[in-house]
C-alpha cells in the first residue's frame, strides 16, 4: 500500500467509526427558520442573552423564540457582528456602525463610518471587530480602523500586503498580513511578531494563549507554539485529523478545550491536552459541512455559522445523542452494560459494542426481531424476544425457549433453579437443568398476555392486561397449573397501565396515579408520594422502571423524566424532575425504557437510538422570562404597528386596543422547552394554561386599566421573575370627561325641556279633564233633553196612535154607516111608492153624503198624517177635493169595496176613480197607486 494513502484510509476509518459515536445535542436553525439567507459569517452575544449572527441579507436577532432580520444600511452582506457594552456593532461592505435598541424594543442603526467620514478603499468589507479597553477595531482586508469612544476619532492602520485576520489574546492585539508575518498593534503602530516561514505559506485561524504559551493555529498544518520568534508544532494526538482537515475558523472555550470548524467536515472538539474529543459532519448531526463562525455563549453552548444554516451545539448538556440516521438499529426498547458490552434490544434484533468505544453497534446473529427486555439474574444474560428466550454471552445468543413473544424474566424466590416468563399468551416456567436454562412448561388455566407481571410470593401472581385489567394468579406447588384467577376490582383498566415491584410493594400505574398492594384488605390504595411521578394532565404512560443498581424508580411524563429515590438523611422518598419533553425525546409511549450504565450515567431509549442522560451535569439554572415587544396592532393594515416602550406604563386611545406581546426565555438547550403562562389582570384575572407559544394577542380590549403578567416554565422550573407591562386604554370620545360633561349640562337641559314639557302637557290634560267634564255634563244634559224629547216622542207617538185608532174607529163607523144607510135605503126602494119613504130616501142620501162627517174625518186625518194633504196638493195641484179625499182613503190602504160606502158610490166607480187619479198623478202603468200613496 503506498505511504502517502494511509493517512487518508486511517482518516475514512476513523470518520467512519466517529458516525457511531455518542454526540452533545444538536439545535438546528435552517434559512427557513430564521428566514434570511444561507451563509453566516460572524456570531456574537449580548449580557440578556441575545444572539447576533452576520449573514447575508443583514443582521439577525435570536432571543430564544423568535429570529428577528434588520437588513444592513446599505443593503449588503453582513461580515462580522460584536456586542460591546450593550450595543451591536456590525461591519459590512465600506460601512461599520452600531445598532442600539430603542424605546420601542426594535434595534435602530447608527453608521460610525459616515460620522467619522471614513474614505474607504475600492471594495473594503469589515471581517471581524474586536473590543480593546477603550478601542474597538474594525478589520477589513486591508486596513484596521481603530475607534476611540473616549474622544470618538478614529486612526487607521494601513498594509500594503494585506491583512487577513486579527486576533485579540492577553498580550494584546495580533494580526498576519499574508507572506510578511504576524505583528502586535503597539501605541497605535504594527510591530513585528514573528515572520517565520510557515506563515508565508499557510494562513492563520486563530491565536491564542494556552497553559502559558501562545498557540499559533493554522487553516492546514495544525497548531504550533510560539517559542522566541519561531514556530514549533504543536505535537498532539489530534494532528494526524487537523493536517488533512482544512479549518476555516475555532474558539478556544473556556474550559480551555477547543473547537474548530472546518471548511468541508464539520466541526471537531479537541481537549485541552490536544486530544481529539468527536467530530461532528453532515453525517451524524449538522446540518452543513462548512463551518464559517464558531461562538460559545454565555450557557457554555457552541454556535456554528455555517454556509447553509446555523447550529447550537449544547456541549455542556446532561445528555449525549446517538442517532440511528440510517435505520439500522431501529427503536431501542431495551438495554443493558453486561460485562463491559453494552447490548441494545430494538425493533430489529438485539446489538453490541464494547462500553465507552469508538466502534459500532454488531447485531448478534440469530436475534433479527424485536427485543422485548434484557435481564441479568445471577450473572446471566436474558433476552426477551419475539421468538422466544435468549441467553446472551459475550456476542452469541443462544434460543433456550421458543415460545413466542417473551415481554419480561423473573426469578422465584426460594426457588433459584425457576424463572417465570411472561408471554404473548401466559405464563411459562424455565428451568436450570445440566448445567444450562431451557423451557419446562407453560402454566395451564392462564393464556392471557403478560407484559406485567409480579410475584407477589412464591405461589401468587399479578399480571396486568391493558384492555382486561389486573389478576391475581393462585399457581400449583409445582408451577404448572394456576389453581383460580380472579380479577381485582379495586383497580380499573386503562391505557398504558404498567405493573412493578418496588421495595418490595407491588404497584400498578394509571392515568389517576400509583396504587400500592395492601397486603391486609387485599386492595390497591393509591399512593400518594409515588403519584408525584406525574399528574393525570402530564400522563402519557403508566410505565415504571426500577434501576437496580441505583435504587432509582423512573416515571415518564409529557414534560419529562422524573425518578424517585430514598432520601439521604431519613427513609423519605424524594422525587427529582429532569427536563425532556415527549415531543424531543422521541420515545414510543408505553414502551419507555431507561437502563443504568456507570455512575451516575443513564441510557434511555428512542425510535432513533438512544440518549445517554449524565445526571451529574443537570443543573437547576434558574432562567428569565424576557418581554421583548409590544406593538399595538391595526387590524386593517398589520404593516401600520406602533412598538411601545416596554420598561414604561402605557397610554392608548380607546381605538388602539389591539395589543400584541411577545416575550421569550433565551436558552438554547435543545432539550429545555420554554413554555410560557400569562395573565391580564382587568379581564383574564387568571393564568392561561402553559404553552409554548411565546406572543399572544388582545383583540378589541375594553377601555380601563390593565396589568398584562407572563412567566416561563423550563420542565418544572419556574422562571425567578415574572414580566409585566401596565397599560391604560382611554374611554370613547363619548365617555370621556368632556362628553360626560356635556352629557350632564344635556341631561339638565333635557331635564328641564322635560320638566315644562309635562307642565304643560300636565296643564293640558287639567284642561282637558276640564273639558272633558263639561262636555260631559253638556252631553248629560242632552241626553237628558234626548230622552225628554223620546219620553215626548214616544208620548206624541202613542197620541198619533191612538188619532189613528181613533181615525180608524171613525172611517170604520162611517162605512158602517153608509152601508147600514145604502142596505136602509134599497129596502125602502123595494116598497111601494110613498111620498113619505121618499121624504126617508132623500133624509138617507143627505147622510151619506154629509160633509160634516167628511169635515171630521179630514181633521181626525190631518192630526194623525197632517202632513200628508200638503205634500199630495204640493206634488199634484190639480186633484180636486174628491180627488184628494180617495187619496185620503188610500192612504188608509182601504180597498175600493171599502172606499165605496164612503163616496157613496159603487166599487166600480171608486175603480174608474182611481184610474182618473192615476191619469192625474201621472202614474205609469206597471206602478201600484196604493203604494204610491203610501210611499208619500
Amino acid at each position: 500500500m503506498p505511504a502517502k494513502l494511509l493517512p487518508q484510509i486511517i482518516l475514512i476509518l476513523f470518520c467512519f467509526i466517529l458516525t457511531a459515536q455518542e454526540h452533545p445535542p444538536i439545535q438546528i436553525y435552517t434559512p427557513t427558520d430564521y428566514g434570511a439567507e444561507n451563509q453566516n459569517w460572524s456570531i456574537s452575544q449580548s449580557q440578556d442573552k441575545y444572539i447576533y449572527v452576520a449573514n447575508n441579507k443583514g443582521l439577525l436577532e435570536f432571543n430564544g423564540a423568535k429570529w428577528t432580520v434588520f437588513e444592513s444600511p446599505n443593503k449588503t452582506i453582513v461580515r462580522s457582528v460584536k456586542v460591546i457594552d450593550g450595543y451591536v456593532y456590525t461591519g459590512c461592505y465600506r460601512e461599520f456602525g452600531y445598532w442600539q435598541r430603542s424605546l420601542n424594543g426594535l434595534l435602530e442603526y447608527t453608521s460610525l463610518s459616515t460620522q467619522l467620514q471614513i474614505e474607504f478603499l475600492e471594495d473594503e468589507e469589515v471581517w471581524n471587530i474586536l473590543s480593546v479597553d477603550d478601542f474597538i477595531l474594525f478589520q477589513t482586508l486591508k486596513r484596521i480602523y481603530v475607534f476611540s469612544k473616549k474622544n470618538e476619532s478614529v486612526h487607521i492602520i494601513p498594509s500594503n500586503t494585506g491583512i487577513y485576520k486579527i486576533f485579540k489574546i492577553k498580550e494584546g492585539v495580533y494580526f498576519q498580513k499574508p507572506k510578511e508575518g504576524v505583528f502586535e498593534i503597539v501605541n497605535g503602530q504594527s510591530k513585528l511578531v514573528t515572520d517565520d516561514v510557515l506563515l508565508k505559506d499557510n494562513l492563520l485561524v486563530n491565536i491564542v494563549n494556552h497553559k502559558d504559551k501562545i498557540l499559533f493555529q493554522t487553516e492546514d498544518k495544525g497548531f504550533y507554539i510560539l517559542k522566541g520568534k519561531e514556530l514549533v508544532q504543536w505535537d498532539i494526538p489530534a494532528n494526524q485529523t487537523l493536517l488533512n482537515d482544512r479549518i476555516y475558523s475555532s474558539i478556544k472555550l473556556d474550559d480551555d478545550s477547543f473547537v474548530l470548524g472546518s471548511i468541508s467536515n464539520g466541526m471537531l472538539h479537541v481537549t485541552a491536552s490536544g486530544e481529539l474529543n468527536y467530530q461532528i459532519n453532515q453525517n451524524n448531526g449538522l446540518s452543513n459541512n462548512t463551518v464559517l463562525s464558531v461562538f460559545e455563549d454565555l450557557d457554555h453552548n457552541i454556535w456554528l455559522g455555517l454556509e447553509n444554516g446555523i447550529n447550537c451545539i449544547n456541549i455542556k448538556s446532561p445528555f449525549r445523542i446517538y442517532n440511528d440516521e440510517k435505520g439500522k438499529i431501529g427503536s431501542v426498547n431495551a438495554s443493558i452494560l453486561f460485562n463491559n458490552k453494552l447490548y441494545i434490544g430494538t425493533n430489529q434484533g438485539l446489538f453490541y459494542k464494547t462500553f465507552n468505544a469508538k466502534d459500532k453497534f454488531v447485531l448478534i446473529n440469530g436475534t433479527q426481531g424485536a427485543v422485548w427486555c434484557l435481564q441479568n439474574i445471577e450473572d446471566t444474560l436474558f433476552c426477551g424476544h419475539n421468538s422466544g428466550t435468549f441467553v446472551v454471552e459475550d456476542d452469541k445468543a443462544t434460543l433456550v425457549a421458543d415460545v413466542l413473544g417473551t415481554w419480561n424474566i423473573k426469578p422465584i424466590s426460594k426457588n433459584n433453579d425457576l424463572l417465570i416468563q411472561g408471554n404473548y399468551s401466559g405464563l411459562n416456567i424455565l428451568e436450570y437443568k445440566n448445567g444450562r436454562w431451557q423451557y419446562r412448561n407453560s402454566i395451564e388455566g392462564f393464556d392471557i398476555s403478560s407484559r406485567y407481571f409480579e410475584m407477589l410470593n412464591p405461589s401468587d401472581v399479578f399480571v396486568s392486561h391493558e384492555y382486561k385489567g389486573v389478576f391475581k394468579v393462585k399457581l400449583n406447588a409445582d408451577y404448572t397449573k394456576a389453581i383460580f384467577v380472579t380479577r381485582d376490582s379495586s383497580v380499573t383498566k386503562d391505557v398504558k397501565t404498567s405493573l412493578i415491584k418496588y421495595n418490595g410493594n407491588i404497584l400498578y400505574t394509571q392515568t389517576k396515579g400509583v396504587y400500592k398492594y395492601n397486603m391486609g384488605s387485599g386492595k390497591f390504595d393509591r399512593d400518594s408520594v409515588i403519584s408525584k411521578l406525574f399528574n393525570e394532565e402530564d400522563y402519557v404512560s403508566g410505565k415504571l422502571v426500577f434501576t437496580k443498581g441505583t435504587n432509582k424508580l423512573w416515571g415518564f411524563s409529557h414534560q419529562g423524566l422524573s425518578y424517585l429515590e430514598p432520601n439521604q438523611l431519613s427513609n423519605s422518598l424524594k422525587i427529582h424532575t429532569i427536563s425532556l419533553p415527549s415531543y424531543v425525546r422521541h420515545d414510543v409511549s408505553g414502551y419507555e425504557n431507561i437502563a443504568h450504565l456507570t455512575g451516575n450515567k443513564y441510557l434511555y431509549g428512542t425510535t432513533s437510538g438512544y440518549l445517554v442522560i449524565d445526571l451529574d451535569l443537570l443543573n437547576e439554572n434558574t432562567h428569565q422570562v424576557h418581554l421583548n415587544l409590544i406593538s399595538n396592532r391595526n387590524l386593517k393594515n398589520s404593516n401600520d404597528n406602533i412598538f411601545v416602550d416596554v420598561n414604561t406604563s402605557g397610554q392608548f386611545k380607546n381605538n388602539e386596543n389591539n395589543l400584541e406581546f411577545q416575550f421569550s426565555v433565551p436558552v438554547y438547550e435543545k432539550y429545555s422547552m420554554a413554555e410560557y403562562q400569562y395573565k391580564l389582570d382587568g379581564i383574564y384575572d387568571d393564568w392561561s394554561d402553559w404553552s409554548t407559544n411565546s406572543q399572544v394577542f388582545f383583540e378589541n380590549l375594553p377601555f380601563g386599566t390593565y396589568t398584562f403578567s407572563v412567566r416561563s416554565r423550563l420542565g418544572n422550573e419556574i422562571s425567578e421573575n415574572t414580566e409585566t407591562y401596565r397599560f391604560t386604554i382611554a374611554r370613547p370620545w363619548y365617555l370621556s370627561n368632556a362628553a360626560i360633561v356635556g352629557y350632564i349640562i344635556l341631561v339638565g337641559l333635557f331635564s328641564f325641556f322635560m320638566h315644562q314639557v309635562y307642565k304643560r302637557y300636565y296643564r293640558r290634560q287639567r284642561e282637558k279633564l276640564l273639558y272633558k267634564t263639561q262636555r260631559e255634563l253638556e252631553l248629560k244634559e242632552l241626553e237628558n233633553k234626548e230622552q225628554a224629547m223620546r219620553h215626548n216622542n214616544e208620548k206624541l207617538k202613542q197620541d198619533i196612535e191612538s188619532k189613528n185608532r181613533e181615525l180608524s174607529l171613525s172611517t170604520m163607523n162611517l162605512i158602517k154607516k153608509n152601508e147600514f144607510l145604502n142596505n136602509l135605503k134599497k129596502e125602502l126602494k123595494k116598497m111601494p111608492d110613498d111620498r113619505h119613504l121618499k121624504n126617508v130616501v132623500k133624509i138617507i142620501d143627505n147622510n151619506l153624503n154629509d160633509a160634516d162627517d167628511w169635515q171630521t174625518f179630514e181633521e181626525a186625518f190631518n192630526n194623525a198624517d197632517k202632513d200628508f194633504i200638503k205634500k199630495i196638493k204640493t206634488m199634484h195641484p190639480s186633484l180636486t177635493s174628491n180627488d184628494l179625499r180617495l187619496c185620503t182613503y188610500l192612504r188608509l190602504n182601504l180597498s175600493s169595496k171599502e172606499i165605496a160606502p164612503l163616496l157613496n158610490i159603487s166599487p166600480r166607480s171608486v175603480e174608474v176613480k182611481r184610474y182618473r187619479l192615476r191619469k192625474k198623478i201621472d202614474l205609469p202603468h206597471d206602478d201600484s197607486l196604493t203604494d204610491y200613496i203610501l210611499k208619500i
